[in-house]
């Protein structure tokens, strides 16, 4: 029975291969070969470093060797009788591991992950991320910890994946061969022999191999140490995704605690502790990247006389940005630049122009976009992106993005070499495709034109709505009066029901302003409206609501705009009865509805003649309200073709509404239960949350005037939950309220 012995030579090794291979045991070898067991013994556990050359002769004739196997078998016995240990000792040093530094901070998951891989038995793993986020110092930290389950050797190489001529996989193998006693001459020829050497010599050792900044899966296929016991570290910018039998370790930027604790450890804690918000904005300006803050503290930790809140300023500047962020020979913007240069021309050009895209995330369809190319080939290259580190996944599905200081690199090469006009082609597209798909919600649109449906539509600018929000900003700073102006008022009946979604005080504001720009006051008349619903409804800010209204009113009775002229009344009713000024909103109601005849049902009557509605039950003529919410719900059903389903859903739900808040007055508390849980239902179908949480607030209060306890804790838990943000604290506080007089 052979006996393992982990200290075999290189010509032990092969020999008890071949022999293996023969299928012999020692004795029927020394039969052949004329060599005692005990010399065989001696030689494959390497307690003799090679046989003498008649020896491996008679080994070699005995095991039947021809052409290379039996020149590489005497070559090797023959360099084996050599041994020069100060060369040795030099060659192992080549592929000694880094120090590991000392500072590092926030990666005690990743180490203890890394040494679980270890106690499941080693194999591959990969550590990936962008360039600067601290995968060779993990790595290194990571086999220097491990080092004691490795006693038979930890080695290291810099494959130089980043550089324009990495380190080949045969330079590489020649390295770690001659590290584990492998003389010159008994290095193999091919890479194929090297790596099979490389195998055997470490079959039945525990020894780990890092693998530093690889370039491709192609470079360390040949160098994985795959057997039991041993554990191969890899780090790549790129994911390595071909690698068989890896497995991943992605490795994402520091936390917000562990980025300003590296700060600490750098400039000292007292100096961080002096200024904690400088410190915290520091390295929100670095990204959280454990280089870039390395960076930023070594200029600080050089500069004893900056404040943390000097470099600051410097980094708040996105264009000096990048040039703030070095130190020394560490520079950040050369890290980004090697990743770069690695992807192809194609990805090279996608990765540019994506720095055009305004918003937080995109997908293969603005990517196509920007640089026109085919749809296959854009996610070709996106996922190129990926590989490389440059880009990362966004949390939605088929969504990607910049990390900020990426983002502001991409930027500096598209200026540096793309027409400056290109900049204006993401941004066009998303203002033009936005406002196509918000004009569908436009009541009497019932085409859906290239969107197939609303609900596409919808989907469509909820996945791009931080871009063409974005958009408009820079389409206003730019002068795009009319695009901007157009954008604001195709996007109103969006709006409605969808009021905590997007900044609509802002983007109306921008259209009512681009339409003073242009001279055009029946359009800033009309976004007044827009901007005194967004004051109203978004922010619970009925003074600036009534402000906006008037100006609006007053530019629509200049012009004679009788459109306009019905829609300032009509807000400025709704608005008033909801600051109690019961009487100055009748007033304003009466002379919307008495306008509103010659207009359209679905986009004007319908809510002009709801809100007389409110106006009527502010004023205790809850009959007559009653009944004018009711002409509403007729008319609707009679004229329903003419309009689109979800602003018959939004209209059945506010008049239903109405009828609730009338039958409340009425202390008719089942009854009004009834309609509002209808209404609550139609707004749920329709998406329209904050009309929802209305209503789940009127039909909770209802149910609890009638004594039914459950189902008014459930309405009135919902309403509390659908009122988490700011503008809606006055509903919210309104549902605790009615749910602390329920009984326990």
């Amino acid at each position: 029975m052979d006996e393992p012995d982990e200290t075999r030579s290189v010509f032990g090794k092969l020999l008890l291969e071949h022999r293996r291979a023969a299928g012999w045991t020692q004795e029927r070898l020394a039969a052949a070969s004329g060599l005692s067991v005990r010399a065989l013994r001696e030689l494959e556990r390497g307690r003799a470093r090679a046989a003498q050359q008649r020896s491996a002769e008679v080994l070699a004739d005995a095991l039947g060797l021809a052409g290379g196997d039996r020149e590489f078998f005497l070559t090797v016995a023959k360099k084996g009788r050599r041994r020069n240990a100060s060369r040795a000792a030099r060659v192992a040093a080549t592929c000694a591991l880094p120090t590991p530094i000392a500072d590092l901070c926030g990666r005690e998951h990743e180490l203890d992950l890394l040494s679980d891989e270890v106690a499941g038995g080693g194999g591959v793993v990969a550590v990936v991320g962008q360039a600067g986020v601290g995968k060779t110092a993990l790595a290194v930290a990571a086999a220097d910890r491990l080092r004691p389950d490795f006693p038979d050797g930890c080695f290291a190489v810099d494959l130089r994946g980043m550089d324009e001529q990495p380190l080949s996989a045969r330079a590489a193998l020649d390295r770690l061969l001659r590290a584990l006693d492998v003389t010159p001459g008994q290095v193999p020829k091919t890479e194929a022999e090297q790596s099979a050497l490389l195998r055997m010599l470490l079959d039945g050792r525990k020894v780990l191999l890092l693998l530093d900044n690889a370039s491709d899966e192609a470079q360390v296929r040949p160098l994985l140490a795959t057997g039991p016991g041993c554990l191969t570290l890899i780090t790549c910018r790129r994911t390595l995704a071909g690698l068989e039998g890896a497995r991943w370790v992605s490795l994402e930027p520091l936390s917000d605690g562990a980025a300003t604790g590296l700060l600490a450890a750098i400039l000292g804690v007292d100096r961080v502790r002096a200024e904690p918000g400088a410190a915290r904005e520091l390295v929100e300006l670095c990204g959280n990247l454990p280089l870039a803050v390395r960076i930023a503290g070594n200029r600080l930790a050089t500069r004893p006389q900056w404040s943390l809140a000097h470099l600051v300023a410097q980094l708040r500047d996105e264009r000096t940005r990048l040039r703030a962020l070095s130190a020394g020979d560490l520079q950040l913007r050369s890290a980004f630049d090697l990743s770069y240069r690695g992807v192809s021309a194609g990805a090279r050009l996608l990765f540019r122009r994506l720095a055009t895209v305004p918003g937080a995330d995109f997908g293969a369809e603005l990517a196509g976009v920007v640089t026109g190319a085919a749809d296959a080939d854009v996610r070709e290259q996106l996922d190129e992106l990926v590989d490389a580190s440059l880009l990362q996944i966004a949390v939605d599905p088929g969504r990607y993005q910049f990390h900020d200081l990426i983002r502001l690199f991409a930027g500096e090469r598209f200026e540096a070499e793309e027409d400056p006009a290109e900049a204006d082609t993401a941004l066009g597209y998303l203002l033009d495709r936005t406002a196509e798909a918000a004009r569908l919600f436009f009541p009497e649109v019932l085409e859906t034109g290239r969107f197939g449906s609303r609900d596409e539509a919808a989907r469509w600018l909820d996945a791009e709505g931080s871009n063409w929000v974005a958009a408009q900003r820079v389409a206003a700073r730019k002068g795009w009066h009319r695009e901007v102006g157009d954008l604001a008022a195709a996007l109103h009946w969006y709006s409605d029901g969808r009021s905590q979604q997007r900044p609509w005080r802002e983007i109306f504001s921008l259209g009512a302003d681009a339409a003073k720009a242009l001279g055009n006051a029946a359009e800033e008349a009309k976004l007044l409206n827009f901007v005194g619903w967004a004051h109203e409804v978004c922010f619970g800010d009925r003074e600036a609501a009534v402000a906006a209204h008037r100006r609006a009113l007053e530019i629509a009775d200049r012009i004679g705009e009788h459109t306009e002229r019905t829609w300032s009344h009509t807000y400025l009713a709704e608005t008033l009865l909801h600051l109690g000024r019961a009487a100055e909103a009748s007033e304003h109601a009466e002379r919307a509805r008495e306008s509103a005849g010659g207009l359209p049902f679905w986009s004007v009557q319908s809510t002009v003649r709801n809100v007389y509605a409110h106006a009527l039950r502010g004023s205790g003529r809850y009959a007559e309200a009653v009944a004018v919410h009711r002409a509403v719900l007729a008319d609707a059903e009679r004229y329903a073709e003419l309009a689109n389903p979800e602003i018959r859903r939004m209209l059945r739900a506010q008049t239903l509404r109405g009828i609730g808040d009338v039958l409340c007055e009425l202390r008719e508390w089942r009854e009004a239960a009834e309609s509002y849980r209808v209404a609550r239902w139609n707004a749920w179908e329709g998406g329209f949350e904050s009309v929802e949480a209305i209503c789940a607030l009127g039909e909770g209060r209802a149910w609890r005037e009638a004594g039914a306890v459950d189902e008014a804790r459930e309405c009135l838990t919902l309403a509390i939950e659908l009122s988490q943000a700011p503008a809606a604290r006055e509903r919210r506080e309104r549902a605790l309220a009615e749910l602390v007089l329920l009984p326990d």
